[in-house]
């Protein structure tokens, strides 16, 4: 018999529930998936709404985009739901599980919060007997747990978390730390330390707080990871995976049980990005923070982030439906060379690359404990260009970060989205730059603004290459374009060169083979690319308006060190030598300061216009400046030199 209905919601009350949504896989075209989607609208719309729009469920949003109630509901009717979502995370089912109640309360006086911790890390834990669920339960034991009868102050987990972090700072070896628990469970019988390094370690990595080891080859060739993560040897260049061992008899790197005895040649530190990106987002506090580059910041036209930069709005521009949720995620990337043993007679090179959150505000994100540690480029020599191969990692990760995005809780609005993130640019110093963007910052093309259309000249005595064309870039008319005798003897007429979009770039390393490995043959190239950037993968890199930054840092320093070399006279950092002077006059310019010839071929050179040599109570003036920052000196230079430079100087 069947059952006529006046009305849809009737006929939704007798056959749809919460947990039956079998009505899903149904025609399209069928009374009851029909119903269906308007029963799902209803529930969507009132727990999931932002204001009158929630996310597309169906096959071609895939939860990505926001769109109102009649256009959600003509592309499910005409596409249907992404295949699997039969649990509406996305539009506000399944949040409120329940937690297990604290039966004893154990208040934290020195403010280690661990239970709101925990809450945060596992957010999106589903009821049932899931990974996540194991690791939750065990770590709110921990949590609970008194470190010893009667403390206040500590619980097992707190503690171990406190510890860990005096490991971490202070540079206590495995064993160290193993002997320390072993001393204070001997001195205090009573309390609940972790048994051992390694179970004190298995605490933290369920924080999520984990990182990922990967084998490289010693010669930097190649990365023992994903389809490669079994192979023993380097496919490029032969060499073993692991160190030799002595105590082995013969060449046993093929054997399936090597990995259990041989120690990996080198080895790279991998830091996951998505949990870290998504640990932002579990707290309200950092998740409103997320927002400050569209909500807080003040748009009155002056330039106080990135966001208020072309660059910025080029790129919203350009991909608009990124720029649509505030909550996407801009980064930067960073890296140099350090020496991880403080000491200069040890030649060690290790390079950590490093991502800055942009979402922040100016005066969060450039705080340390935001910044993220990606990579952890083992030495003892730099990496070069093979810089890229350590980091296809990042790049995979950013890639799905991109394209699909990460099921992330936002804890700020009681709401789960896909969160994307993008690279927007790299920042480092001069050759780190050659590193990162492929352009060698060496020989006779070496300025990456000018290009192809650089400036040089190669310097016979100096043995060096000197770049002349900087009065391009000066106004049409400015005096000095025509002042050929204080510069190179020629009048400068040419305009500013441009600069190469990555559209061109793309274009002209269409046919370069990248050849990676310290070992390897470097095939004959007279052009200025040593490789092409691993940053191409990603398919908005090429349309980023700017795409790798110079740290001013590096730059004022290195100045500053040249120009004070000269006029302080110091041997072995000034620049004005004899070998210079012999230069000018190969080049034909500034006869009043070339070499004097005496007797017997005896040759002898005048002091600079600008030198303190015969300024000794200046020169003792700024020699006596405590040298704590590049840019004291320059104000104290400023004052010094404006009595014996030309004025016109120091005001272009």
């Amino acid at each position: 018999m069947s059952i006529e209905y006046n009305d849809t919601a009737g006929w939704i009350a007798a056959n749809i529930s919460v947990d039956d949504k079998s009505w899903m896989a149904l025609p399209h075209s069928s009374l009851e998936f029909s119903t269906g989607v308007e029963y799902f609208l209803d529930k969507a719309f009132e727990r999931a709404a932002q204001g009158d729009e929630i996310l597309c469920p169906c096959i071609k949003c895939k939860n990505r985009y926001w769109a109102i109630r009649s256009v959600v509901n003509g592309h499910l009717v005409y596409h249907g739901f992404v295949k699997g979502y039969t649990q509406w995370v996305f539009h506000g089912e399944g949040f409120t599980p329940e937690v297990p109640k604290v039966t004893e309360d154990i208040s934290m006086d020195d403010g280690d919060d661990i239970e709101n911790l925990l809450q945060d890390t596992f957010r999106n834990m589903s009821d049932g007997p899931t990974a996540d669920a194991i690791k939750f339960f065990m770590l709110v034991k921990e949590g609970q747990q008194e470190l010893y009868p009667g403390c206040k102050n500590f619980t097992t987990l707190s503690f171990t978390i406190r510890l860990y972090l005096f490991k971490c700072l202070n540079g206590l070896s495995n064993k160290a730390f193993g002997d320390l628990l072993e001393l204070l469970k001997e001195a205090f019988p009573d309390a609940k330390f972790p048994d051992s390094f390694n179970a004190a370690r298995k605490i933290i990595r369920n924080l999520g707080l984990d990182y990922e080891k990967i084998h490289a080859c010693p010669n930097d060739c190649m990365l023992f990871w994903d389809q490669h993560k079994d192979v023993s040897h380097c496919l490029t260049c032969g060499a073993s995976r692991w160190k030799l061992d002595k105590n082995v008899q013969g060449d046993n790197t093929d054997s399936s049980s090597a990995s259990q005895y041989q120690v990996p040649a080198k080895v790279l530190r991998y830091f996951p990005l998505k949990p870290r990106l998504q640990r932002l987002y579990m707290c309200s506090e950092t998740a409103t923070a997320m927002r400050w580059h569209a909500i807080e910041r003040p748009k009155d036209g002056k330039l106080r982030h990135p966001a208020d930069g072309q660059v910025w709005k080029d790129f919203d521009s350009l991909h608009s439906t990124f720029a649509q949720d505030h909550r996407n995620v801009r980064l930067g990337l960073t890296s140099d060379g350090f020496n991880p043993f403080r000491t200069m007679s040890i030649s060690h090179s290790t390079w950590p690359v490093v991502l800055i959150n942009y979402n922040l505000a100016p005066w969060i994100c450039m705080k340390p404990e935001y910044f993220f540690l990606s990579l952890l480029i083992p030495g003892p020599s730099s990496p070069g260009k093979d810089i890229d191969v350590y980091m296809q990692p990042l790049i995979k990760e950013l890639k799905e970060l991109w394209e699909d995005g990460v099921e992330t809780y936002d804890v700020s609005v009681n709401q789960a989205f896909f969160l994307r993130a993008a690279l927007t640019w790299t920042i480092s110093d001069f050759p780190a730059y050659a590193m990162l963007s492929g352009w060698s910052t060496k020989g006779k093309s070496a300025c990456p603004s000018c290009n192809h259309e650089t400036s040089s000249q190669y310097l016979k005595y100096s043995r060096k290459t000197c770049y002349m064309g900087h009065r391009r870039f000066l106004d049409a008319n400015h005096i000095w374009r025509f002042d050929d005798k204080s510069f190179d003897g020629h009048v400068e007429l040419r305009g500013a060169p441009s600069s190469l979009s990555g559209t061109e770039v793309v274009r002209e390393l269409s046919d370069f083979e990248n050849v990676f490995g310290k070992n390897q043959k470097k095939k004959a190239n007279d052009g200025p690319w040593r490789k092409r950037s691993i940053f191409f993968e990603l398919s908005y890199w090429e349309h980023n308006t700017l795409r790798h930054n110079l740290n001013v840092m590096h730059i004022e320093k290195n100045i500053c060190d040249s120009i004070l070399g000269i006029l302080l006279d110091i041997s072995g950092k000034t620049k004005d030598h004899l070998n210079s002077r012999f230069d000018l006059k190969e080049m034909g310019i500034r006869e009043e300061l070339q070499p004097i010839f005496l007797h017997y071929c005896l040759k002898k050179k005048t002091f600079g216009c600008i030198s303190m040599n015969s300024l000794l109570e200046t020169k003792s003036q700024v020699a006596g400046l405590i040298p704590t920052s590049h840019r004291i000196y320059w104000t104290h230079l400023d004052e010094l030199l404006k009595t014996h430079i030309k004025w016109e100087v120091w005001t272009v």
